[in-house]
């Protein structure tokens, strides 16, 4: 397949919303990234029957290739257009993440994908998929738990976002409980974007490059200390990547410490970086790499941050988003 240029068409598609997952629907599970434990996806399809669903695996869910592939990128591909090709599956879920999903970039059938609109649920390394297949379909996404992962846990799934995300049938917020705290007071709407930061980044200067353009940026990591947060938010805004974020709102950035330096070091670090940015900072959506309670967030859909007073984070499913 012919990979895209970077001039590729900016003008941002309109939404397309997947069906509501609904119970019996059959979900099927596949491995984008790197191999895992087989016993944990066993589980997580448990969890899955549990909510009334039907988890099958993708052919090559279990491949094992090199050093940390979960098969060979073409059959990673496979799986991935097979899920979408068959109207039996309603959900496409990730077994984990860990690296290799941008291999699948440039392999794409996007066509396939705009035919068949369904729900595609991941995050992690899986950030590169998601973004790429929204920004040059307009699916809606899913950022949230993945089957060997969050649904292998105990209490690893947001119950209620998972529900309240893959209906999208109203408006809906996360409640006080997901963590959300104001770094930087103000009000804000956009296109609620983004995912794992270090995979954001990874995309600049690709045909896969991230359109952030009208957006409240989500923004995502693990393990990565605050000096290179610093550097890969001064890298996405000397690409112009920040230059029309209406918002930013990080996750819980999980063990994103300096050793030897408090943990408010990164809030400090972020409060510098930012201190140009105009509109509202918020930090601790619990969603991503988590330690617990993964929040499905939808990609893609107009959303509305609100630090004024308590921290809120809103998405309404049913408004066209302004990205003008």
């Amino acid at each position: 397949m012919t990979v895209p240029s970077r001039a590729m068409d900016k003008a941002s598609k309109p939404a397309v919303l997947p069906a509501a997952l609904r119970a019996e629907d059959a979900v099927r599970l596949i491995s984008p990234a790197s191999w895992f434990d087989p016993n944990k996806v066993q589980t997580g399809m448990g969890s899955l029957r549990a909510l009334g669903l039907r988890p099958q695996l993708g052919a090559h869910a279990l491949a094992h290739y090199g050093q940390y592939s979960a098969g060979t990128p073409a059959l990673r591909l496979e799986d991935l257009h097979a899920a979408f090709s068959d109207p039996s599956v309603k959900a496409i879920i990730c077994n984990r993440g860990g690296y290799g999903s941008a291999e699948m970039l440039n392999g794409l059938d996007l066509d396939l994908i705009r035919r068949n609109p369904k729900i595609f649920v991941a995050c992690s390394d899986i950030t590169s998929l998601e973004t790429y297949i929204h920004d040059a379909t307009g699916l809606v996404v899913f950022h949230g738990p993945m089957a060997a992962g969050d649904f292998a846990r105990p209490n690893g799934v947001d119950s209620v976002s998972w529900q309240a995300a893959l209906s999208q049938d109203r408006p809906w917020q996360p409640g006080p409980e997901a963590g959300l705290r104001t770094l930087k007071p103000g009000r804000a709407q956009g296109k609620f974007y983004g995912g794992c930061l270090s995979m954001l980044v990874a995309s600049l200067g690709t045909p896969y490059e991230i359109q952030t353009a009208g957006t409240i940026l989500f923004l995502e990591d693990i393990g990565v200390k605050p000096y290179q947060i610093d550097r890969m938010l001064l890298q996405l805004r000397l690409a112009g990547k920040l230059a029309d974020v209406r918002g930013i709102v990080f996750g819980p950035m999980l063990d994103c410490v300096q050793p030897g330096n408090a943990n408010e070091l990164l809030d400090a670090v972020l409060m510098r970086v930012l201190a140009y940015f105009p509109g509202p900072v918020a930090i601790g959506l619990r969603s991503g790499h988590v330690l617990e309670r993964n929040i499905t967030v939808p990609i893609g859909v107009a959303s509305e941050l609100d630090l004024r007073n308590s921290p809120t984070l809103r998405f309404q499913p049913s408004v066209t988003c302004n990205e003008g």
